[in-house]
């Protein structure tokens, strides 16, 4: 999501991802983890003012994603899927989600797309 906001490789097409969401051609499930993951990566970007800040988290806060908890077997499987291919448990859990929704997983990391390729695909595939 911090692609939504910084101008870096391939925000571009995260921001298409962002519109077909917007405009109800795509559901957006997410971790509840991902609101903190972006407002830390937006405030290390040393581009945000404190004000800017609070507006972002205001703006992810209205988006309406499918949010998720951590519990049950999808937070077990967040925990052996981190174990199992050597990821941070945070990133684990995206996966795990997906594989939970039997859903695809658009991600700029590289590693994941490698580790997991039936279940992710780099952002830069991502097509309206």
């Amino acid at each position: 999501m911090t692609k939504w906001f910084l101008e870096e490789d391939f925000s571009e097409n995260a921001r298409q991802l962002r519109d077909a969401f917007v405009t109800d051609k795509l559901t957006l499930s997410v971790p509840s983890l991902l609101f903190y993951e972006t407002l830390n990566a937006l405030w290390h970007s040393g581009l945000f003012s404190q004000g800017e800040l609070v507006l972002a988290a205001r703006a992810l806060s209205k988006y309406g994603f499918d949010m998720r908890q951590p519990k049950g077997k999808i937070y077990e499987q967040s925990a052996a899927l981190s174990s199992k291919y050597e990821i941070s448990v945070y990133d684990a859990s995206y996966i795990a989600l997906a594989l939970h929704l039997k859903a695809i997983l658009y991600t700029a990391d590289q590693e994941l797309v490698k580790k997991f390729p039936k279940n992710a695909r780099h952002i830069d595939t991502y097509k309206p």
